[in-house]
């Protein structure tokens, strides 16, 4: 597997997951002259929370979990994306959060995948 087809079916497995979850998913791959956003979503419980979700992907963990490969410098440019987003909205939004989503793809078992809330606090 190329890297971009293991980048799509990792996005594509948290999008569902994040679906599953009974969250509603208003945008995949959301581009500014800033950067990228992989997913925002909506978590509704308690209150309806507007989260930026990155998703790391990796077939191996030769290089670590996929959530490692989310820094303080990834942490940071998300901020500085998500800003971009939220000025673009017609509607302010009272809540945000930022999430990681790590998938962990093998051959041999189904994929892992790992959800931390309010990354980079």
């Amino acid at each position: 597997m190329g890297r971009a087809e293991v980048w799509h079916i990792g996005e594509e497995l948290a999008a569902r997951y994040l679906a599953g979850l009974g969250w509603q998913v208003l945008e995949r791959n959301w581009r500014c002259p800033a950067g990228e956003l992989d997913i925002i979503a909506i978590d509704p419980v308690p209150e309806p929370v507007v989260v930026f979700c990155e998703v790391k992907c990796r077939t191996g963990l030769g290089f670590g979990p996929p959530l490692e490969g989310i820094t303080a410098a990834k942490v940071a440019k998300l901020r500085e994306v998500a800003l971009h987003w939220l000025r673009a909205q017609s509607e302010p939004v009272a809540h945000i959060r930022f999430d990681g989503v790590g998938v962990l793809l093998s051959r041999e078992a189904p994929p892992i995948i790992t959800h931390v809330p309010g990354i980079g606090r």
